[in-house]
Parts: C-alpha cells; structure tokens; sequence
C-alpha cells in the first residue's frame, strides 16, 4: 500500500519549518468554521477523559493536612553554621543513623567545602496534583513537593565538581531527620533517585494507612493499589549559576585536578541536572499561564499521558526521558511559539479542542528529529548559536527558560518516540481505519517481544563495569553500557535495522540507614552482573542479506577503519567488475539468525562479551514449532512451485483436447507457502500428498446444457487429460477419484497426477456454463425453494473453488514475497490453531487473512519483521477484535489491481444473503438482523478479492458457519489467555531468563477443558497416510523388503497412491456430521487439529443445550429414559394442574455411553481408546 497518498501528503512534512504553517492554517481555518464535528474518535475520546480522572480525595485523604504538617516539618530543619564536608558528614551519619545520599564518588574525608543548614525559603507543591492532570491508569501516584534551598548555602562555583550535589544531598538529610521526627509515625520514608537520575536523590514518604474492616480479608497486595507518596524535592533558585557557565558545551566535572577544562570533553548531562534543579518555578508559572488561557490543557496532557504510557514511555531516565511533564511543557511551549513563516499567531491555537491538540503535538513529534538537530522552540535561537545547544542526546530546548526539556532522553527513545509518533499520525489520517481509538490509547505498544522482532538480554560485566563506573556523563554506568551496545550494533547492523531500542532496568528507592550505590539501585540486578533489553526491528528488505560490501581497497583510510571495527571477520575481495572491496560474509541464513550472529560476534569484539551467556536471545523457541528453517523452507516451497510450472507446461502442451486450456491456477496451501508442514517434493512420498490446482477452459458452446451431463463431460476431459499425460513423457501417471458428493450435481470427480519421485497434483476442471446454469436456477422464482436453496448452496461452493482461491492463492504468494516474515508468520498461526484443535473450524484462507492484515494495518507498530513478532500481533488482534460487531476487512487493493479478478468481487458480492451493499460493516448489520443468533454467519472476513464476507467463514456452500459461535469465543477467550500470559512473561531487565516466555506454554492445549478425548492409533495414521510399517506391526513381515521397483514403497512393497481424503480428516467429518450437525440439539461438538501437524487426540464436549426431552418417534440421537422418581405434589387434589408438563418417567436425555460406543464403531481400529475426561473407559 502507498505509504504516502495523495490526500496525506499536503500533511506530511519534510522539516518542523513546513509544519508550522501547515498546522496554523488548518488549525485556524477549522476553529473559525467550527467544522469540529463529533466523531466516533472524539465521542471515545470523551468518555476516556472521563474514566480517566483521579478522584483526588480519595487518592490522597486529607491532603491539605496532611501537606501543611509535612512542609512544617521540613521548615524546623535544624541549622548550623559552615562545617568542612568530612566533619559534618561523620557527625550527621553517627548521630542520626540516616547515610547521606552523596553521589558518586562521595566527598573525601580532606575536602575543603563547607557545609550549613538553614531553613528553607520557601516549599510548593507542583506537578501534576496541582494542574490535575493524573491519569487513573498511571503506574504509581506522587505528590511533588519542591524545598527551595537557601542561596546563602552556595558559593559562585558550587556547580562544578559535584559540589552543588553534595550540599543538597547533605541538606535532604536533615530534611529526612526532621521529618522522621516529627512524622515517624504517620509517613514511611525511603530515599529514591529523581527520575532515575542518579545525581538527584529525593525523599519519598509514604502516608501509613490503617487497615480497615473490609480490607481485612483481601490480600495486601491490593489494599492500596491506588497508594499515593509524597516526593519531597530539594531544588534552588533560577539563575543561582551563572548559565553561560552551564551551556552543554561546557565541562564542570574536573576530577582529574591536573588536567584544564579545555582539555576535558563537556558534561550537558550534568550541566542541565543542575539548570533544571532550578526551573520548577518558571514551568509551574508557564503550565498555569497555559492552563488559564488553554480549556483543553488539561485533557490534551491527559490524553498526552495515557498515549506515552500505552508505549512504556515516562519521565525517568529509563523510561526513555519522556513523560507527562515533557509533553505538557511540549503544549504549552508549542502555543507560545510563533510560527517560523512570519504568519501571525503561533503553532497551536489555544482555541483547539483536546483531541485536536493532541493530533497537532503527535504530528509535530513525527515530522520532529531530536536526535540530528535542537529543536528550538519558545523563542528564539540563543546568541551563542545552536553548537552550544548540541548534546550528543536529544534536544528540545526551551528558549525562553534556557534548558533542553528532553535532557533525560537518549538516541533510541527519541527514535522509538518518533517512530510510535508516526505510526499514530498515520493512523489518525487514514479514514479507512478500523479503529483508530484503540490503536491509539487502548491497545499496550511495550511488550517487547510484540514490539520488536528480535529481542535480546545482554548482561554487562563484572569487569565491563569497574571500566565504566566514572562515566563523565554521569547518567551512571549502566546507562554507559547501554549506549556502547547500542551505538555499537546499530553501526554493526547498518541499513539492516530500523530501529534498534535499548530498555534499561528501573531503580528503586532504599532505607535511609542503607548506602546508595548504582548497582544496588538497579531493580533485582546482582551486585557482579545487570543486564539491560536490546530490542530491534527489522528492515526486510536488507535483513536476510549475508555479504556486505565495505570501502574499495584503494580508500586506505575508510578501509582501515572498517578493518578496525569488525576486526579478522574483515577480508578482501575481488568480484566479477573488477573490484576489490572489503567485505564480510556471514554464514547463517534467515533474519534471525543473521542478527544473532552479528549481535555475538561484534559485542564480544569490541565490548569483551564473549561468553554464551553475556547475550541471551528472548522468545527463540517459537521457530522450534513448526519448525522454521530458513534456508530449506524457501527451497523447498519454490521446488513446489517449480513442480507446477511444469505441470503448466505439460498441460498447456497437450494437442488433443477439444478445448484450449485457458488458464490453470494453483490454490493449495503449499503452493502459497502457507502449510504448516513443508510439501513433499522431490521425494519418494510426493505421491501420499497432492496439491490442489483448478483448470480452466476458455469459453466454448460445446459444454451440455445439463448440470449432470457436465459432470460426465468433466470427467471425459480428466481421462483424456490423464492418457494424454502419460503419452507425454515417462514417470506420469494419472488417475481418476470421485468426490464425496451427495448430489449427482455437484463436482464429481477429480484427476491425480503424480510425478514419480517429484510431486503429485489433483486438478479440478472449470466449467464457465456450469456457473451459468447454477446461478440461473438460483434466480427462478419459479423453482421449488429447496431446488432454490441447493443451488444456491452449488453456486458459493463453486465460485470459492474457482473464482476466490485462485486469487486467495495469488494474493499470499504475492504478499510472501513482499514479506519475508509473512509465510513463517501464517504457518506459525496454523500451528497455534492447531495445537488448540481449532484448525478443524476455521478455514485456511481465514487465518492468512487475519495474519495478513496484521501485516497491512500493523498499527501501533511497524510491520512485522520475524514469525515471532508476527504470530504474538496476531493473537493481539484475535484478542481485541470484537467479531460480533466488526467486519475483518483486509485491504489488498493495490495488489489486487493488478489481478485479473473476472468480476469475481461482484459475483461474490451477490452472495452475501444481506443486502447488495458493498460497505462490510453495512453488510455485518444486515446479516445481524437476518440472524442474530448466529446461526449462518459468525465471522464476515472479507478482502478486496472478496467482498462478500463468507466466502471463507462458512462451509457447505454458505449453510452453516465456520466456526460456529462457541468456537469463535474459544478463539477469542484462547488469544486473550495468551496475551496475558505474554505480557506476564515478557522481557525484564534485570532478571534472568527463566521467567521468559517458553514458546512452547502458547501451543500447549488444555484437555480439561474437554469432556471426551479420542484417542487415535498413531501407528495405524502413518500407515495409512504415510505407507509406514512398524516392525511390532502384527501384520508387518519379520523384516524389511526391499522394492523391486522404484514407485513401491520400500518397506511394504506396495505401490503408494494419492489418498482421497486424510482418514482423520474423514473420520472428522464422519463424526462431526452424525452427532455435531448444523442445530443446536447436536449432542457433541468435536475439535481437532490440523491433519498435517500430525495431531493424535480427537476431542468433544457435550452439548449443554440439550435438555431432557418429551419423548417422540424419529429422534435424531440415541436417548433413555430419565432416572429420576416422579415427585408428587402434596396437599393438591388438582390433577390437571400436575399433568400440564410431562412427568420425569416421560422425559428422555440423551445416552453418551451409547453415542460414545456408536463413536467407537464409527472409528473402528483408528481409534485406541476413548477417554472421559475424570474416569477410564
């Protein structure tokens, strides 16, 4: 699909300049018209807003008191005069049983700086309790209480060398001590860093809250889930440094006294902690400037929170630096700026709703590259020019305030934001979308193993981490860590990588008699070994590549370098032009694989994890179920494909037909690389296993005006098609099959042709009046309704057979191509089906388009890049997707253009029983209406080959569904259970892998569930599919015999021949027809797995719909007499009032022993045994 339409592409800019004027305009034009209608999108939106706010009371009870005590405790701080650091720190720890939370490295004992207490000048409360702006489904509540410090504790050069640090960490522990004084009773305190930034240590209390009566009972878990603390934050003065000192160009970190601050390299980090420390003022005067004027504000920031927070983004340095405060200052800075055109106004208008500024911020954050270039935004450039404001990290500075906004931000979360930003904006601008709310708000983007296509633990060093502990940038040794593997892998990986994102562990707070230390901070880290989250999205198109071209040999410099960098993996080559070029060839095949090799070999070079078990690769058992191999998959499923070729050909090459061949599709699953099984060619076994394909004849007078003489005439042309084969060349041989047909109308017959040793096929032969004359029946208003209703029945089976599945198959051969990941991704989803024994009620066509679609519209990600990103979307999608009420629509529109439909998408629009609207959710109404229980239609699938809806969600022609509405719960009820179950299991940092996902708990089946387990002979299945003899078969000779000739099977010596049916498959259809019909008295419901995964259980549950029953002749199962005693009514002499329902003696139930045992004969030696679920049988 065009990325890029032309009706997006007036919104779609190149550079921020462009969007100012853009959005200005549209924005004005649209508030001065009130064309602000109210869509489905803004009506979800409001009723989001409104379950989403924080009933403050109850939040935090008594909070006015609560917070004046606590700002008088911190008030009577006890004050001293100056006092070396080494002196104070001794006496204050010893005496108060309270360690100062210095920074790293702590003072030494001999240092020169002086430190005093003295009360504070003033303490407010900020944040987001006071602009109301908390989101109920936040992960934690804080109240944030700002201590400005006194500017007679500093002197002028206080910021340099962690001094100003040291002085606040000193007086937040008299704040600890005066406020465990007088509160020790009412507030648990704890010391936590500042949004993880570990120079920035906090005091949090905890209110103590007493247990009532009906908490009592309930775990201590959930009692408070809703637990508000209460951050007490030291900070100075704006301007108390001078900021010229404090530009991100600028060093203030001199440790080493030797060296001069021109030789030392600049520390922004560290100089905007400090800026920062000093600007909680000024922004609390901007937001409430901006709330005052804005009406919307506060909804904007609201719906601001929830979209961040759906994504895993937040304030803290390890959530990627970006939160409710950076998206609040982002408004308001974005209302105050004018527009860079010289248009009057600014770039948002403080008339636009809450949804439209939140569109607006979204698209600014999309077109908006914080990583190459500051964003300069609330004024104008400073005149020290944009080379001072460049930090190496992200930058969205705030001029008018002098600080970068986005300081916590690193390279991978502005580009993960930027990224999810684009997504979002491309989804609200197309009006085609399903649903654009829950993509946007509902709908979880964090879960890493949904989020990336490869995902790896890679654990740091004991040694890694003494190398790094004194990182100049002072975001600690971890966060080094991860920026070392990041920028190392994403130059190793190149153009073969989106997007590489690196999730660091969060740190949690310790007592106050506890030391703060870097390693003991970070979340279950061992004091030897953390680890960190690399996630990385796949470019498909250059990911599978396995030689990659460096510098000619002639460019010494760039040649060197390279050489330098992936170090004896380095070699030069000469290729076919002539030239010589460094060059890397790596070994394995597939994307996976590929980056794994990449990821180990250049992280053990140049970071030193050599060791297996530095780099973990999470969820890398999924390739194991199917299995997976890249390298032969792709070969095989073109050797398929390369077998229909020829058969092609061979048909094409015939001379003695009567007809010319017009066309001949392929539309078995094998030949659009979507079995779950690899297809059997070019082996002896190819014959067990024929692929389905459809011939066509162009149009002709001569067919027979006769539904059964057309039948005859199409099994005329088989056998002279099968002798003219033959006659063709050597190693063909044919044979004829007649289909399980029920009326002398239907399709009768079909043709095997196996190619010795290569590959088998079983055509179908096309007939264009066949169609004709179906569709005239079913339009005579004449006819008897049945004759009606059969053809009608004849007519959907037919143009599914011969009009749908040809483009079904060309449609996911295509898409395959496109999509490396899509044909493992469907096969993965089969087989999720199929361990779930779903495969047998739902169609095969339904799951590709379902995995398909997650492809297409792979909102809030990018499309998927391997089968295991693929597959958990997929059960994502299955999980939310509300069938009852919305239409599965799958777009392949610009592929479909190019295919040769023959009007198939109006004949099959005709189909649908509900109307001629072409509108799916149109249609889905209609069908609601004309059955709302469900009975004909459940699921309406319908893709742009194939508009009707049913043609893949029903069976036997349109009468029945598939699957029924019991299934599709169970669908729907297994995709959430494994959504959840991915979500508990996903990727944390600083864990270890035995609390990952085991691929393997997502295909294992639940047989509790079920009330009867059919268990089948696996011996006699592959004797009967697969020709296999055991030698402890009592039938199997005493050793093997060898063929005499090359097509008998080697072990039997008989001649192996195409089954007409797969007898578990037949067995199914057996069972399913005599006791789990079309009507809600069927006793049974039988569920089974794919026939090809090899699945040996067969499974039922009872009806419990079906009640006892008056009895009746002709009842259509075996029941017995209900076993119960009749109750006589005492103190009534009115017989006629016990005699209007039937007595208990006259009620019969249904008889399982009896329908079990029919089911035993029905099945005979295929089955092994039949267990009740609870007992023995």
């Amino acid at each position: 699909m065009d990325s890029n339409p032309a009706k997006r592409r007036k919104t779609d800019h190149s550079s921020p300049g462009e969007f100012y004027a853009t959005m200005n305009a549209e924005s004005a034009a649209a508030a001065s018209a009130g064309i602000f209608r109210p869509s489905t999108f803004i009506l979800e939106t409001a009723e989001l807003l409104e379950q989403s706010r924080v009933d403050y009371g109850k939040l935090l009870p008594d909070s006015e008191e609560l917070l004046r005590k606590l700002k008088s405790a911190v008030e009577a701080v006890e004050t001293h005069g100056p006092v070396l650091i080494g002196k104070a720190s001794s006496k204050f720890e010893t005496k108060n049983s309270i360690r100062i939370p210095y920074p790293n490295p702590r003072p030494s004992d001999d240092s020169l700086v002086k430190l005093s207490i003295e009360k504070p000048t003033h303490c407010n409360v900020v944040g987001s309790f006071v602009l109301k702006t908390m989101a109920r489904s936040q992960r934690e509540f804080a109240v944030d209480m700002i201590v400005e410090m006194p500017r007679s504790l500093f002197q002028e050069k206080d910021y340099l060398n962690l001094r100003y640090f040291y002085k606040r960490a000193y007086y937040l522990a008299n704040i600890a001590k005066s406020v465990s004084k007088a509160l020790s009773d009412a507030l648990n305190l704890s010391f936590e860093y500042l949004h993880d930034n570990q120079l920035l240590p906090i005091l949090v209390a905890t209110p103590v809250r007493k247990t009532t009566e009906t908490e009592k009972g309930k775990p201590s878990g959930r009692r408070h889930h809703n637990e508000c603390k209460i951050r007490i934050i030291p900070c100075v003065a704006d301007g108390i440094f001078p900021k010229q000192k404090l530009f991100a160009n600028k060093n203030c970190l001199r440790l080493d006294a030797a060296a001069e601050a021109k030789d030392l390299p600049a520390t922004p980090f560290y100089n905007t902690t400090i800026k920062a420390d000093g600007a909680y003022i000024a922004y609390l005067k901007l937001l409430h400037q901006t709330q005052k004027s804005c009406p919307a504000f506060v909804d904007a920031c609201l719906l601001g929170r929830v979209w961040l927070q759906q994504r895993g983004f937040g304030g803290s340095v390890t959530r990627g630096g970006f939160g409710a405060f950076e998206w609040a200052a982002l408004v308001a800075l974005l209302m105050q700026t004018g527009n860079r055109k010289k248009v009057a106004g600014t770039i948002l208008s403080t008339s636009l709703s809450s949804t439209q500024i939140f569109k607006a911020v979204v698209q600014f954050l999309s077109v908006t590259d914080l990583r190459n270039k500051p964003c300069i935004i609330g004024g104008n450039t400073p005149d020290v020019g944009v080379d001072a404001l460049r930090e190496g990290t992200p930058v969205l500075y705030d001029a008018g305030r002098q600080l970068n906004v986005g300081y916590k931000m690193s390279i991978w979360s502005a580009g993960l934001l930027k990224q999810y930003a684009k997504r979002t904006h491309q989804l609200l601008t197309d009006d085609s979308a399903a649903d654009q709310f829950t993509l946007s708000f509902i709908a979880r983007a964090d879960i890493a193993l949904e989020a990336y296509d490869m995902v790896f633990r890679i654990h740091k060093s004991k040694q890694a981490t003494a190398a790094e502990e004194n990182a100049i940038h002072r975001r600690g040794s971890l966060w080094e860590f991860g920026d070392n593997v990041f920028q190392t892998m994403k130059k190793a990986l190149g153009d073969r990588a989106k997007l590489v994102h690196v999730k660091l562990p969060p740190q949690v707070g310790w007592a106050l008699n506890e030391a703060c230390s870097e390693t003991a901070a970070a979340a279950g880290a061992d004091s030897s070994q953390t680890s960190i989250v690399v996630g990385v999205v796949f470019d498909p198109a250059n990911m599978a590549r396995q030689v990659d071209h460096g510098p000619d040999a002639e460019n010494k410099k760039e040649a060197r370098k390279f050489r330098e960098f992936w170090g004896e993996r380095a070699e030069l080559r000469r290729f076919k032009d002539g030239s010589i070029q460094e060059t890397l060839v790596w070994t394995s095949c597939g994307t996976s694989a590929l980056c794994e090799e990449i990821t180990r070999y250049i992280l053990g070079l140049r970071l030193g994890l050599v060791a297996k078990d530095h780099i973990e690769v999470a969820g890398g058992g999924f390739a194991a179920m199917v299995p997976l191999v890249a390298e032969t998959d792709a070969a095989t499923f073109t050797a398929a494909r390369d077998a229909f070729s020829t058969l092609e050909q061979d048909l094409r090459s015939l001379e003695d037909l009567p007809l010319h061949i017009r066309q001949v599709s392929p539309i078995a699953v094998q030949l659009r690389s979507a079995s779950i099984r690899l297809p059997a060619v070019q082996t002896e076994r190819a014959a067990l296993q024929p692929m389905e394909v459809v011939l066509y004849f162009e149009a002709s007078g001569k067919w027979p005006d006769s539904l059964v003489a057309i039948q005859r005439a199409k099994m005329a042309f088989m056998l002279r098609i099968g002798s003219s084969l033959e006659g063709l060349r050597s190693g063909i041989e044919t044979r004829l099959g007649l289909e399980d047909a029920q009326h002398e109308t239907e399709n009768q017959a079909f043709l095997d042709i196996v190619y010795a040793d290569e590959a088998a096929f079983r055509l179908r032969v096309h007939s264009d009046l066949e169609t004709s004359l179906l569709e005239r029946q079913t339009k005579d208003k004449t006819a008897e309704q049945h004759v009606r209703a059969s053809s009608a029945h004849l007519l959907a089976t037919q143009r599914r057979l011969f009009d749908v599945l040809p483009l079904q198959n060309q449609t996911i051969s295509t898409f395959c191509t496109r999509f490396p990941a899509l044909s493992p991704t469907i096969r993965l989803a089969k087989r999720w089906f199929s361990a779930h024994k779903l495969s047998c009620h739902v169609s095969d066509e339904f799951v590709e388009l379902v995995v398909l679609h997650v492809f297409l519209q792979g909102h809030p990600w990018e499309t998927p890049g391997s089968p295991t990103a693929g597959l958990l979307r997929v059960l994502q999608f299955l999980a939310r997707w509300d069938w009852r009420t919305e239409p599965l629509v799958v777009d392949t529109s610009e592929l479909t253009a190019h295919l040769d439909t023959n009007e198939t998408t109006d004949k099959t629009g005709d189909d649908a029983g509900a109307g001629g609207s072409t509108d799916p959710r149109t249609r889905l109404e209609a069908w609601r209406k004309i059955d709302p229980n469900m009975q004909h239609t459940v699921l309406f699938v319908a893709a742009t080959h194939e508009m009707s809806g049913t043609a893949f969600t029903t069976a036997g022609g349109g009468s029945r569904p598939l699957p029924c509405k019991v299934v599709a719960g169970r669908m729907t009820s297994l995709a959430r259970a494994a959504c959840r179950l991915v979500k508990d299991r996903d990727v944390g940092v600083g864990s270890g892998s035995s609390d990952d996902l085991d691929a393997r708990q997502l295909f294992q089946p639940s047989l509790h569930d079920y009330d009867v387990l059919i268990h089948l002979s696996p011996r006699l299945v592959r004797r009967l599919v697969h020709g296999e003899v055991e030698e402890a078969d009592v039938d199997a000779p005493a050793k093997r015999r060898s063929a005499v000739f090359k097509n008998l099977d080697g072990r039997t010596g008989r001649d192996l021949r195409p089954l007409p049916c797969h007898p578990v498959q037949l067995l199914f259809d057996q069972l399913s027809e005599a006791y789990g019909g079309n009507g809600t008295a069927a006793p049974l419901v039988f569920f089974h797995g794919s026939c090809e995964d090899g699945d040996h259980v067969m499974a039922a549950m009872w009806n419990p719909q079906v009640q006892p029953r008056a009895f009746r002749i002709n009842l259509p199962y075996s029941f017995r007499p209900v076993n119960t005693k009749t109750k006589k009514k005492r103190g009534s002499d009115d017989a006629e009032a016990v005699t209007d329902e039937p007595r208990a003696e006259d009620l019969v139930e249904v008889n399982r022993d009896a329908i079990l045992a029919e089911v035993a004969r029905i099945g005979g030696a295929l089955i092994e045994r039949i267990e009740v679920v609870g007992q023995q049988k």
